[in-house]
């Protein structure tokens, strides 16, 4: 997982000062050898850390913070803001074109990820902007990267421009180009060809595609694995083409993270977007002041509610929400919830955006088996359609049968029922616009509980609107 050893490195030293009932000069300077030495192990940029260090020094010194009742808090305070200063300090949307296309040129080295980013970035687009993208295939080198991008355009229902592999890039540019003008699509893409390393026949022809088709956006595709190399590549591409933003992909794989904090700092350049998983809506806009919240443990349930929001279907969250209504929440919904939380990701980074988990003990050691999703599916799978529809039914001796035709234990299948009984109630609670017991002490203090707070009020709200809007339907139905 991204920042994985750096969030880990930096709580602790966090918890340190926490313990501390004021806090010295001292204090400060061993702090700031722990963080300075967890930023290097991350791979972040020697004159990034050195940078970053200083400013977070001299504001927690050079002020009246360290005479204060609330001191650690406070230097947590500067700590993530400064943090967020150099991840950014805030998102930088996409450019636009004031008249279609806006046409959208995405380079980088080879096995960065580049083709399957247009595809994410494509999908992205049409689905929250109601883009209608054309992708031109230009990388003409790589036997299968015209081939990869077709598939790709199948997958998300995106045309796809190609003249295969013997004519050169430039002259498909162009030609996609016209044809994207004829075809009044509203977004480009040119997928251009990469090497696996930087040489002087790469960026001529990049140079070529630039001056024909004058992007408004040149985004660098940098993997987050290959550490400070992918700083360097930033660097020169920025030299050569002048990019307009970078893009982190494999952010998912790395646990150190230091590309992504040196990046911006180094090039001048913002990181607009980061690839979090394989598929292909695994794409997140990038947020530092999120991005920063993460790496301290403090959460982020603002992507968190945009990620619920992009992966619920609206339909099946009013007939949730007339469900919860008329208490009929039964093992079918408790299933389909499940499978609504898989496509949000893994469960281990979803407890990670929830602002406080990170102050339970043992909440750092959770790791939720895929495996055990599946195990009680097939325990419900292996219900009547009535003991289904009707837990009450679920007596002593349909658990054991339950249990045989599932492969599980009678005491799985117990705690399987128990949770699904907790998860009921927890969910009328929630559609009541009422905060579970227990929740509103994980948001913990200071500006980021609040936030957590304001963004559970706004999920809550959701959830009234939708279950208004569905009774409404019921009444229209009767009528």
């Amino acid at each position: 997982m991204a920042f994985e050893s750096l969030t880990e490195r930096l709580q602790d030293a966090m918890k340190k000062l926490r313990r501390k009932g004021k806090i010295t000069e001292s204090d400060v300077r061993e702090m700031m050898r722990e963080i300075r030495l967890a930023l290097l192990e991350a791979d972040v940029n020697f004159n990034v850390v050195k940078d970053f260090t200083k400013r977070v020094s001299d504001r927690a010194v050079g002020s009246e913070v360290l005479d204060t009742l609330t001191s650690a808090q406070q230097i947590v305070k500067i700590v993530d803001e400064e943090l967020t200063a150099t991840l950014g300090q805030e998102a930088v949307p996409l450019n636009k074109s004031p008249k279609i296309p806006t046409v959208i040129m995405v380079s980088g080295l080879q096995g960065a990820g580049k083709t399957t980013f247009v595809g994410k970035l494509a999908n992205f687009l049409k689905k929250n902007n109601d883009a209608r993208p054309l992708l031109i295939a230009g990388d003409v080198y790589r036997p299968a990267a015209i081939e990869q991008l077709k598939v790709i355009g199948q997958q998300i229902d995106v045309p796809v421009f190609d003249m295969g592999t013997d004519v050169s890039p430039v002259e498909i540019v162009r030609q996609g180009m016209a044809l994207a003008q004829e075809q009044k699509n509203d977004y480009v893409f040119i997928d251009t060809a990469g090497r696996l390393h930087i040489d002087d026949v790469l960026m001529n022809e990049l140079k070529e595609i630039k001056e024909l088709a004058t992007p408004d956006e040149i985004l660098l595709v940098v993997d987050a694995m290959t550490g400070q190399d992918a700083v360097n590549v930033a660097e020169s591409f920025n030299e050569q083409l002048s990019i307009t933003g970078v893009v982190v992909t494999k952010l998912d794989g790395d646990t150190r993270g230091g590309a992504a904090l040196s990046i911006r700092a180094v090039t001048g350049k913002p990181i607009k977007f980061v690839g979090t998983g394989e598929k292909l809506t695994d794409i997140e806009v990038f947020h530092p002041d999120r991005m920063s919240g993460r790496i301290l443990g403090m959460g982020d349930m603002l992507t968190l509610i945009e990620k619920a929001q992009q992966d619920y279907d609206e339909q099946k969250a009013e007939e949730l929400a007339l469900k919860m209504q008329e208490n009929t929440f039964d093992f079918n919904d408790f299933i389909e919830q499940f499978d609504q939380l898989q496509n949000m990701g893994s469960f281990e980074d979803i407890i990670k955006m929830i602002p406080g988990m990170n102050n339970i003990p043992g909440m750092d050691k959770v790791q939720i088996d895929p495996k055990d999703i599946e195990r009680k599916k097939a325990m419900v799978y292996s219900m009547t359609p009535e003991e289904r529809v009707n837990p009450d039914l679920l007596n002593p001796s349909r658990r054991r049968r339950i249990a045989a035709g599932s492969g599980n234990s009678v005491v799985q299948v117990n705690q399987m029922i128990k949770q699904f009984k907790e998860s009921k109630k927890m969910m009328q609670q929630m559609s009541s616009g009422k905060m579970p017991a227990g929740m509103d002490q994980m948001f913990g203090g200071g500006v980021k509980g609040k936030m957590g707070k304001m963004a559970f009020n706004q999920m809550a709200r959701k959830q009234q609107n939708a279950k208004k809007k569905a009774l409404r339907k019921k009444r229209k139905k009767k009528r």
